[in-house]
């Protein structure tokens, strides 16, 4: 009697253990499940997030800041570099793509009050608009960056446009860049075709916006083609262009006599006429039909800026800037998929839109330094 009265003052600390878990655990099943269990509320969650968010945006800037630096420091010690390689920059292209992404922040912001307003298809389709502008981008530079491979305009000690020669790549690069965006738009075309059969509403609002942002991509490519080297399509400025073409050559003659170099050999980059006076460059090994020459490319003289040493530093700089924002871009879209699978199954409301509105300042993030990119890299002469 006397043991069995006894109670074990260890039994009697589990004894507190276990019910404090049980009621514990009863507390988090009382809980949403958008609402992680180490939150108390939605409000804290929600400042919880965008305070991480917040402290990542700061990195992303200290991060980019030193490019930036980079870029001021050797532009002022180099400025006639940065004058000379700026002219192979296409401003229409950088314009197209300015205006791309501030459209893509307005389809951004949209969705962030529309997963508020728990206006799921709408939200759906703010986030697919903001895909395929992110996909335009990438498309439009993807023709930008073949082009200026095909020129030799590479980076560092790989830069060999020195055009004494005419030198023009025949290799083809856009098509390897191609090839995942194509097999990834025919794997969402078939993903679409499957919901369609299954009649799901929820796949299908995931595969269209992400076949719409494969199909965008092959429309920057085409965008970006037309304005890189198609403008010769036209004919109602030919006698313009013409005149303004005799004239450029002009003076890059001149400049060449003035630098004590030749310029290319009428048999190494020969120009076709056209209402813009842009050319197809023609090389020893045949037509380059894919690669549109502008006059101030195609006879441009060997100046001492126009060497490895010191173009190939601007365009190592702008590969870097440029190419580091591209890879931004694509971590961005993976994300906004992501969304795009959550508002589907239509998880955001008024008390739950925190990753939505984490996103958007991402992306604002993205715009905004392409912003301060674009007239440095292609206005500033």
């Amino acid at each position: 009697m006397g043991r069995c009265a006894f109670q074990d003052p260890i039994s009697e600390n589990m004894t507190e253990v276990a019910a404090h878990t049980d009621g514990h655990d009863h507390g988090h099943h009382d809980h949403p499940s958008w609402l992680a269990h180490h939150f108390d509320d939605a409000e804290q969650q929600f400042d919880s997030g965008k305070l991480g968010m917040w402290l990542f945006l700061v990195t992303e800037i200290l991060f980019f800041s030193g490019m930036f630096c980079a870029y001021v420091l050797y532009r002022n010690r180099n400025p006639e570099v940065f004058e000379f390689c700026s002219a192979f920059l296409n401003e229409k292209l950088g314009a197209i793509n300015t205006g791309v992404l501030l459209f893509s922040s307005l389809t951004m912001a949209w969705a962030v009050r529309a997963s508020q307003l728990k206006q799921h298809k709408l939200l759906v389709g703010m986030l697919g608009a903001t895909l395929g502008c992110a996909a335009i981008f990438l498309g439009v530079k993807s023709v930008e960056y073949t082009h200026k491979w095909s020129l030799g305009l590479l980076p560092g000690r790989m830069y060999v446009a020195q055009m004494e020669n005419g030198y023009h790549s025949d290799v083809d690069y856009l098509t390897p860049l191609c090839i995942a965006p194509a097999v990834l738009t025919v794997l969402f075309a078939l993903y679409y075709v499957y919901s369609l059969v299954i009649a799901s509403k929820f796949h299908q609002r995931v595969a269209g916006p992400l076949l719409v942002a494969g199909l965008c991509f092959f429309g920057g490519i085409y965008l970006g083609q037309f304005i890189e080297g198609g403008e010769h399509h036209g004919d109602s400025h030919g006698a313009h262009a013409d005149a303004g073409h005799g004239e450029h050559a002009s003076h890059d003659e001149e400049h060449a006599k003035e630098a004590g170099s030749e310029t290319p050999a009428p048999a190494e980059a020969s120009a076709a006429s056209s209402d813009t006076g842009v050319a197809l460059v023609s090389t020893s090994s045949g037509p380059l039909h894919d690669v549109a020459v502008d006059p101030k490319e195609a006879a441009i003289p060997n100046a001492e800026v126009n060497n490895q040493g010191m173009a190939g530093l601007f365009f190592s700089i702008y590969y870097c800037m440029t190419g580091v924002h591209a890879v931004h871009i694509i971590g961005g879209m993976l994300v906004i998929s992501w969304l795009i699978v959550k508002a589907a199954r239509e998880e955001f409301h008024s008390k739950y839109y925190g990753p939505v509105d984490n996103v958007g300042l991402y992306w604002h993030l993205v715009d905004f330094i392409w912003i301060y990119l674009f007239p440095l890299l292609y206005l500033i002469t």
